[in-house]
């Protein structure tokens, strides 16, 4: 099972039309405020972190050039080829590698660890962007590419942050300048369950470590100058010992 066409295309469209600059993109907060606070979580539960590192829907690899540089070997993957071009123009010290990837394929993802062997998985507000009938079939392949000895650590929207997201779309002036494009490309975020997420990751073969929660930020503030964030809930998952 792949991807959709729809899914694919409109991400290609949104990646295609945005801006390289930092911060440009609505979800591509800094990574102290991201990956940063993520790694104090996932790293204690990292059985071999000299094992490769993909930062699965990578997206312009802002949080992936983050991970190269506290791991010895970080690959980026994702969906949009325009997304990898914004990611390379981005990395000019070629610190990480970039491959596209349908992670809803399950050959794909199979080939891909055939090739890395077992990897170490992040994984951020992938989920909630997906089609629903996709959602299995990509933990399914996070899965495979962590393996045997590889950790998920995977930090989604919780439920709550559907209905904010909502009263922005929907607020007096519109929605903010940097969700808007998101929208018109027909990339709204979806919805997933908190009770689901855990459940995908038990029906792909893998263990819940550990969960919390934390806030997403994104790079958007209110008209009163604050920092849109938005709740996600967090996990670490790997295969039983």
């Amino acid at each position: 099972m792949s991807v959709t066409s729809r899914y694919r295309e409109a991400w290609e469209g949104f990646w295609r039309e945005a801006p390289d600059d930092a911060g440009a993109v609505f979800w591509d907060a800094e990574p102290v405020l991201t990956a940063g606070r993520h790694l104090a979580l996932f790293e204690p539960h990292l059985v071999d972190p000299g094992l490769p590192m993909l930062d699965v829907g990578c997206g312009n690899g802002t949080q992936t050039r983050f991970l190269a540089e506290r791991f010895p070997r970080v690959i980026g993957v994702d969906l949009s080829a325009a997304a990898l071009d914004h990611a390379r123009r981005a990395d000019r010290a070629g610190q990480a590698a970039y491959r596209l990837l349908d992670a809803a394929e399950k050959g794909e993802a199979q080939t891909l660890h055939a090739e890395l062997g077992d990897g170490n998985v992040y994984v951020r507000g992938v989920l909630h962007q997906c089609e629903p009938d996709d959602r299995q079939p990509l933990v399914d392949s996070i899965a495979t590419l962590a393996g045997e000895r590889g950790r998920v650590f995977l930090v989604e929207l919780a439920e709550a942050a559907g209905t904010a997201l909502r009263g922005l779309a929907q607020g007096p002036s519109g929605p903010p300048a940097k969700l808007a494009p998101v929208l018109r490309h027909g990339i709204a975020p979806g919805e997933v369950a908190d009770a689901a997420v855990p459940d995908y990751l038990r029906a792909a073969g893998l263990t819940v470590l550990a969960s919390g929660e934390l806030p997403l930020y994104t790079t958007e503030y209110t008209e009163d100058g604050a920092r849109i964030e938005l709740p996600s809930k967090w996990l670490v998952a790997g295969r039983p010992a």
